[in-house]
């Protein structure tokens, strides 16, 4: 899979925003101190930005500002890799035809690295607009940018595939019906958080919650 398979399998920017907090929240309970994904409401004013990072080389970000959504990701032993020789460049056709409503957003510092943009995959979709786009990148077919490991748990957005990679990620069982709850957007309860992490302050979760607008949690007792 490569950026061209991605774009016509992302779900509407209002959903991907859906799936993104869902999976932050599940991540801020399993661990508090180093999730992989995070969501972090008005980063920028009237700005919400989704992040992963695995620890090992790969991320990604997601923007969504009211001119639309920019997407971009780095796997770095794609073939897309900039590092890929010495040149240090994109992939070529990368970032032609980004619009100038979102182009500020690959100048920005914090997605930079040594100064430059890392990104093996990048696509965007601006308000109004029917379906996503991506640059006029070309890859034979034993190439990849990483697309698919990179975005493949967004796309799928369901409970099993979230419990599958936590189980593998976080090395814990996790309770099905709780990422389901989750995933679903319904209101917290503290039995679903102590279903995921017996030891987790629902206080301190439902605080989280709030800040990234995930919804206020189910009433007293529940």
């Amino acid at each position: 899979m490569t950026v061209r398979d991605l774009l016509p399998l992302l779900p509407d920017p209002a959903e991907l925003r859906a799936r993104c907090r869902g999976i932050a929240l599940l991540d801020s309970i399993l661990d508090r101190h180093v999730p992989m994904h995070e969501f972090v409401r008005d980063w920028r004013e009237g700005v919400d930005l989704a992040t992963m990072d695995n620890g090992s080389g790969d991320q990604y970000a997601i923007v969504f500002d009211p001119a639309g959504v920019f997407l971009y990701g780095f796997d770095h032993e794609s073939d897309a890799s900039p590092w890929r020789d010495e040149d240090h460049e994109h992939w070529p056709g990368l970032l032609d035809g980004l619009p100038a409503s979102l182009a500020p957003y690959a100048q920005e510092a914090e997605f930079r690295f040594e100064g430059f943009f890392d990104a093996t995959v990048c696509a965007w979709r601006e308000s109004g607009a029917a379906e996503w786009r991506c640059g006029p990148v070309a890859f034979a077919p034993e190439e990849t940018d990483g697309a698919e490991g990179l975005f493949g748990l967004l796309l799928d957005g369901g409970p099993e595939a979230y419990a599958g990679f936590a189980e593998d990620y976080y090395g814990r069982a996790v309770d099905r019906g709780a990422v389901a709850a989750v995933l679903a957007g319904a209101p917290l309860t503290r039995r679903t958080v102590e279903s995921l992490s017996a030891d987790a302050d629902f206080g301190a979760v439902v605080a989280r919650a709030r800040a990234t607008g995930f919804g206020e949690p189910a009433g007293p007792g529940s």
